[in-house]
């Protein structure tokens, strides 16, 4: 297939076919990310898509049933560009069953309700969205989105700005995956990270839940900030005290939770809130030094 590399998908991906129908994210400020730098911002043209679509119907047709739909945020792509990609998707893979993509909460929030249900009709069928905080100085340190017209300074606008967004996803049908990062807040908001994220995601309600762990990437701005203003991640036992604030605190009505992503120390699985007792006993063994931690050199972005 027909790839603008870097291409990254979230784990749970690692089987579907990607399609490339956008390149880099038409956001790329977010000051911890380093996925799409490189690259500047653009649609492909339908046609390219349906080209890619075709080949890879006629080379993996029958073993296909998970479609990705990448860069960063596609969601981002107007009706007239996900439409025909939707359509094409059945008729090159008869065993379809889920097409997915990343969004952020503006690219929701910019579909009016009709065409969010539209996609959903069409099979465009899981968000993922990575808040990565719900801490609102965390957020804004982040880069998230930009601010709104009007928003004050003292506003939640980007915690809102998420409720907001899962909200009218779950209005049109579309199950959403929400994505937290350990460490997001340094050392210093650490407790009001972890807090915070517990509340938003209790907010949010998504169908799934994650959790990585922040890898402070050298030449962005996060890492730039880390040098100059003093801005420094938490230890490893501190990353573990945010995971169990997190998993204890968030109330979702029935989330799969994972941190299963290669960034995280301790790999953990199960159902919130069937399963927050034994998850929760798990990271107090390995703060205990009880479990065996992932090996530094294990770990990946």
């Amino acid at each position: 297939m027909r790839y603008q590399p870097p291409l990254f998908r979230p784990p749970s991906e690692a089987r579907s076919y990607i399609l490339q129908a956008t390149i880099g994210c038409s956001w790329n400020n977010c000051t911890y990310c380093d996925m799409y730098r490189s690259k500047a911002f653009h649609l492909r043209p339908v046609e390219e898509c349906l080209q890619d679509i075709a080949m890879a119907g006629r080379a993996y047709g029958p073993r296909v049933e998970k479609v990705f739909i990448a860069d960063g945020d596609a969601l981002v792509m107007p009706m007239e560009h996900w439409e025909p990609l939707l359509r094409a998707l059945p008729a090159a893979f008869p065993r379809l069953r889920q097409v997915s993509c990343y969004a952020m909460a503006r690219n929701v929030l910019d579909k009016r309700p009709e065409e969010l249900a539209r996609l959903r009709a069409l099979g465009l069928g899981l968000l993922y969205m990575g808040p990565e905080s719900g801490d609102e100085p965390t957020l804004r340190r982040l880069a998230k989105q930009p601010r709104p017209a009007g928003a004050e300074r003292d506003q939640d606008y980007l915690f809102d700005a998420h409720v907001a967004a899962a909200r009218a996803a779950r209005q049109a049908g579309l199950d959403l995956s929400a994505i937290f990062l350990l460490g997001a807040g340094g050392v210093e908001r650490s407790a009001e990270h972890a807090l915070g994220s517990a509340r938003l995601a209790t907010a949010m309600d998504p169908r799934y839940l994650a959790a990585l762990t922040l890898t402070v990437v050298p030449g962005t701005p996060l890492d730039r900030t880390a040098d100059h203003r003093g801005w420094r991640l938490p230890d490893v036992p501190g990353l573990l005290r945010e995971l169990r604030t997190f998993v204890d605190l968030a109330r979702p009505t029935r989330a799969l939770f994972r941190t299963n992503h290669a960034s995280n120390h301790l790999p953990l699985g199960g159902e919130l809130p069937r399963d927050r007792a034994r998850i929760v006993e798990v990271i107090d063994r390995a703060l205990r030094g009880e479990i065996e931690l992932r090996e530094e050199g294990e770990r990946g972005l």
